[in-house]
Parts: C-alpha cells; sequence; structure tokens
C-alpha cells in the first residue's frame, strides 16, 4: 500500500504475532541533511523483511542504527516490545541482532577462524584463547553453511567469494535474534547464491528474524515474507510481498513509475579505436582479441572467475601482460602504468569503488579532480574555483545527490560513490571507458541514471567496455558480447543473436 510519510504512525501490521525487534518513529540527522524522518520497522520471528529503496533512501542509516554504529536523535528501538538502547556495536550484538554486510570488514593476516571469532573467541584456563576449540566451532559453522574452507587458512588466501562467505559465518557465530543480510550476494555466483537461500530458510525455520536488503528484485521476492520501503529518509509503504507487484514497488521506491530501465539509443558505429591482440597472463587469461568502435557499448560476460575484471585491469596498466599488443587508433601503445592508460585515453571504473575507485576521506569535489589537476591549476597551485566547477559540470550531470560537494565520500550511499568515480574519470576526456561491474549494488533509479548516461557517452562518440554479471543489462545496453569462460574468450555475440540462453550455455561451457 502507498502512504505519505507522515502517515507512518498508522501503519498496518503486517503480521498477527509481535515483532522481535522494532523501530518505532526513528529520525537520524547529519550537518545539512535528514537520513531518517521518523521511520518505523518491524521484524518478525521466522520471517524475511525486504528493505527497499533508492540509494541514499536511509536503509544504511537503519542498519547502522540497529548495529550500534549511529545512534537515532529520536524514536526508539524495542526489542520483544521493551525499550532498549545500542550504545555500541558489542550491546547490539548482546542482544543478539547481527549483520552481514555488502563490504565485508575482516582482517587479511588473521586465519578464517580467527576471523570468525574475533572479539569473542572460547576461553580456555586462566582466560585464554581456546584454538582448538575456536578451530571446530568455525569448521562447523563453515559446514552449516556449505563453504568448503579450512578454518586455519589465512584470509588473505581466500577469494572474494569465499571471504564473502567467512563474513556470514563471522554474522551466525553469535546467537543472533535478528540477522541483517545488506547485500549478502553482491560478491557470490550462482550456485553460493542458491546456497545462501538454503541458509536463509534454514534461519527462518530457526525462528530468526531477517532484514533484507537488495537491490535484486528477482531475489526479493523469491525469499522476502514482508517489504518495507522508504524513499529519501521516510517510510512510505509497508505490507505482504505477496500482496506487492514489482512495477508498485518501484514507484514506491522512486515515486515516479520506471517501465524502460533500459534506454532507447541510435546505435551510430563509428571507426576502429581500440585494438587488442593475443593478450595473455601466466595464470589469469590467455589469447584475448577484439576491436572496439567509437560510439559502441561492448559487453563482457561471464561468470565469477572468468577473468573479466583481470583483463581489464590489465589494459589499464594495473597489472602487466606476459604478450600481447594494443593499439589505439591505429598506434601500438605500451601501458605500464594507469598513468600510461589515462594518457593514452583508457579510464577503468573498479568494481570495487571503496577501494579502488575513489579516496572515501577526501570530499566528492577532490576525488572528481584528482585525475585532471592539470586543468584545475595554475602556476602550479590548486584553483579551488575551477575544481568546483569541474566536479559540478560531472556530478550534476549523473544526477549525484550529495548534501554538498564538500561532502567526504565516504558518506555517500554506494550508487553515489559510483556515480562520483564514473564523474572521476570521465573529467579527463578518454577515449575509450571500461566500466566493471557499473550498477553493481545500486538502486534501480540510479541504475536508470547509470544507463542513460551510458547511452549519451556512446551517442557522443566514447567507447565503452561495460563488464556486467547481470544478463538483462547486458543484453539491454550491449551492441555486442564477449563472452568469457575460464580466462578465454568463449563466443562474440551481436545484439541480435544473443539470448539469456545463449549467454549462459556458452559462460558455463554447456
Amino acid at each position: 500500500m502507498l502512504m505519505q510519510p507522515d502517515q507512518t504512525q498508522d501503519l498496518p501490521k503486517v503480521e498477527t504475532g509481535p515483532p522481535i525487534l522494532a523501530l518505532n518513529r526513528v529520525t537520524k540527522t547529519f550537518p545539512g541533511v535528514t537520513a531518517l524522518s521518523e521511520v518505523s520497522l518491524e521484524l518478525f520471528p521466522g520471517k524475511v523483511t525486504a528493505l527497499v529503496g533508492e540509494n541514499g533512501a536511509g536503509k544504511s542509516t537503519v542498519v547502522k542504527i540497529l548495529t550500534g554504529i549511529y545512534q537515532p536523535d529520536g524514536g526508539e528501538i524495542e526489542i520483544d516490545g521493551t525499550p532498549c538502547r545500542f550504545p555500541t556495536a558489542q550491546a547490539a550484538g548482546d542482544a543478539g541482532v547481527t549483520a552481514i554486510h555488502q563490504e565485508t570488514v575482516l582482517f587479511d593476516e588473521l586465519s578464517v577462524a580467527e576471523n570468525i571469532f574475533l572479539g569473542h573467541a572460547p576461553r580456555g584456563r586462566f582466560g585464554l584463547i581456546d584454538t582448538a576449540e575456536m578451530i571446530e566451532k568455525a569448521r562447523a559453522i563453515l559446514v552449516g553453511i556449505g563453504a568448503q574452507i579450512e578454518p586455519r587458512t589465512k584470509l588473505k588466501d581466500l577469494g572474494i567469494a569465499n571471504k564473502h562467505l567467512v563474513a556470514i559465518a563471522r554474522a551466525l557465530s553469535i546467537d543472533a535474534r535478528v540477522v541483517i543480510m545488506d547485500e549478502p550476494t553482491a560478491a557470490l555466483s550462482q550456485k553460493e547464491i542458491e546456497e545462501l537461500y538454503v541458509l536463509v530458510e534454514e534461519l527462518k525455520d530457526q525462528g530468526k528474524a531477517i532484514l533484507f536488503i537488495s537491490h535484486k528484485f528477482d531475489e526479493i521476492f523469491r525469499i522476502a515474507d514482508n517489504y518495507t520501503v522508504f524513499r529519501d529518509g521516510a517510510l512510505v509503504g509497508t505490507g505482504s510481498i505477496a500482496d506487492v507487484s514489482e512495477a508498485e514497488l518501484v514507484k514506491m521506491m522512486v515515486g515516479r513509475d520506471v517501465s524502460q530501465i533500459f534506454p532507447n539509443r541510435a546505435h551510430n558505429i563509428g571507426d576502429e579505436i581500440l585494438v587488442v591482440e593475443g593478450y595473455e597472463h601466466p595464470t589469469e587469461f590467455a589469447d584475448i582479441g577484439f576491436t572496439l568502435h567509437r560510439g559502441e557499448i561492448l559487453g563482457f560476460y561471464g561468470l565469477v572467475g572468468a577473468g573479466r575484471s583481470e583483463f581489464m585491469q590489465s589494459i589499464f596498466g594495473i597489472t602487466r601482460p606476459s604478450s600481447g599488443v594494443l593499439r589505439i587508433d591505429g598506434k601500438q601503445v605500451d601501458i605500464r602504468s594507469p598513468a600510461d592508460a589515462v594518457a593514452n585515453g583508457i579510464v577503468y571504473v573498479p568494481e570495487d569503488r571503496g577501494k579502488q575507485g575513489a579516496i572515501t576521506a577526501l570530499p566528492i569535489f577532490q576525488n572528481v579532480t584528482l585525475p585532471s589537476l592539470g586543468r584545475t591549476s595554475r602556476n602550479g597551485f590548486l584553483q579551488l574555483a575551477e575544481e568546483f566547477k569541474l566536479a559540478r559540470d560531472f556530478t550534476e550531470r549523473l544526477d549525484l545527490r550529495a548534501a554538498s560537494l564538500d561532502t567526504d565520500v565516504g558518506n555517500l550511499s554506494g550508487g553515489n560513490q559510483q556515480k562520483v568515480v564514473i564523474a572521476k574519470w570521465l573529467a579527463t576526456q578518454p577515449k575509450v571507458i571500461i566500466l566493471d561491474e557499473p550498477t553493481k549494488g545500486i538502486d534501480i533509479g540510479s541504475k536508470a541514471a547509470v544507463h542513460e548516461f551510458m547511452a549519451e557517452l556512446a551517442a557522443q562518440g566514447l567507447a565503452v567496455i561495460m563488464v556486467s554479471s547481470e544478463i538483462p543489462e547486458i543484453m539491454g545496453m550491449s551492441d555486442r558480447v564477449i563472452v568469457m569462460r575460464e580466462g578465454r574468450i568463449a563466443a562474440e555475440l551481436s545484439a541480435d543473436t544473443m539470448t539469456p540462453e545463449t549467454l549462459v550455455r556458452h559462460a558455463a561451457g554447456i
């Protein structure tokens, strides 16, 4: 059902039984912005509640309040109907609230078992950590979620997907009654996603209340029992997932109909601009070759571990290929570093925007202008007005939402961080832009804005390479698609020959 933000006191109950946890008219403000305005939320035992909203809607703020990182300015939190406070993350854990975050917070130099039980390891005589018991308990938890990981392994020796499973195991290592899953499938393969669904059902059977945050509607409609929708920090809808359609959820999220996510494009393919021949790496990829034209969007599809990101990082000079030739405008170039790539007109927007794409402790305008300081300085001195103008030009084109350009990037939502990274590289006026999972973890409204902007870039003659694991995005935006499998090109498909079935068959080697 739809409702206005000032009607939250009359919200209907989505369950007849009492909730384990409830937020009642909670408000949270930051300088210059109201993140939450009298929002309410109820989580019930044995039920999954999907928290839905665009980036910047207040979802992350709610998670931080529930986990003791932020304190609300107004309203209250209830556990089993009793008001309570979470002044620290430890207090939230003691109350039975745990979270599995989109960005895993783990320690590479510690073992898997040490990461799982950090801060609450089992103790033996004299208060010392009982290492043997910790390892056995860690193994039991990992087996319980279907993770074939040795607890003694150093975390740094695991891949991204397995690190995510360790984060899940850590969250489940306390006796939680409320489990918050914030984009839990972002780094998982399809097989691991299916295993996560089984885990969610097991948690429901144990009577745990689950708050599930995802931008993927297929996930929401598959596992959620209830939904709650936030928009601009206010509660705009709640109810049973069985009583709402995808279109209705989207309308609540964005305040408008979003019937067409992918823009209509004029496919004006120009001259050849990039040629890659025989690119190889000893461990990551082999015999990669293709051409790219001005005004073209070339999609790269594949399963986790196919080598797509590793290849893109090689083109950008982050890693060196063992062999291969790269030509820009017919001229062979030797790219030994990202600086070489940028100088030759190639830029790369990475999948891990938090660690590789932006400096989160710096404000928006400094992030955007960092690769373009030559344009914003005179006689060796930075011109603040020029920096703000350049940053404003590109962030406005991407519809970035922030209180001001002085806002630190670390305080932005995931979707707005992505827009900052894209704006930063577009400000260098590149010839080729590589977008690695450009809409990963961002909401449907921000996805539409990024897709619209990609189409605009292509129309202006920029050559775009888009790495994506989402089949609708690959099919909706690409002029051609290269499918990779196990570090090699498995197929090259034109827009009129690709189907979901052919993409998956080539990616899986069927």
